[in-house]
């Protein structure tokens, strides 16, 4: 069911597997680290996510990061089973973050750190190495879209007369 929203990602959903418990699904990992903003009690060293992620490349054998549910978070028993916690540092007034946003900036943080060429032969998009022209000057792209909106306006495009406004902000965008 997962599927219609894992847009291009069908091959992480055909590997993915499912554990009876999370003690079971980090068997295989030498290093796990809890994501929490809270301790829960438990005293385990405590990282950034760029801490975190550097170390993860650093080490040998597999790394998990564990996420709890949105609205709770970790349970302190799963905490409890990580070596190690991953804290986003993030203004006290608004203390957590909702569980995409703590995953994306996991990954992105974990990413940095792949050697160009992408790790187990998946490139990672970055930038082009090649410079690209720099952009039209501003009054050459101001006669282009004049240019557009003349012809457009001949064929009668603008249509209803209420959306034109709309249509030519579209335009400029």
């Amino acid at each position: 069911e997962a599927g219609p929203a894992a847009s291009g990602a069908d091959v992480v959903l055909a590997e993915a597997q499912v554990f009876n418990t999370l003690a079971d699904a980090v068997a295989d990992c030498q290093t796990i680290y809890a994501t929490t903003v809270r301790k829960r009690g438990v005293s385990k060293p405590v990282f950034t996510p760029e801490e975190a992620a550097s170390q993860v490349h650093a080490s040998a054998g597999r790394s998990a990061y564990i996420f709890g549910p949105e609205r709770s978070g970790l349970e302190t028993d799963d905490v409890a089973l990580a070596h190690s916690i991953v804290t986003v540092p993030i203004n006290p007034q608004f203390g957590s973050l909702n569980l995409a946003q703590a995953v994306i900036l996991l990954a992105y943080e974990w990413s940095k750190h792949v050697p160009s060429g992408g790790k187990g032969g998946i490139a990672l998009a970055s930038p082009p190495d090649v410079p690209l022209d720099p952009p039209a000057p501003h009054g050459e792209l101001e006669e282009l879209i004049q240019h557009f909106v003349r012809d457009l306006d001949k064929a009668g495009y603008f249509f209803p007369e209420e959306r034109t406004e709309a249509t030519l902000r579209t335009l400029r965008t």
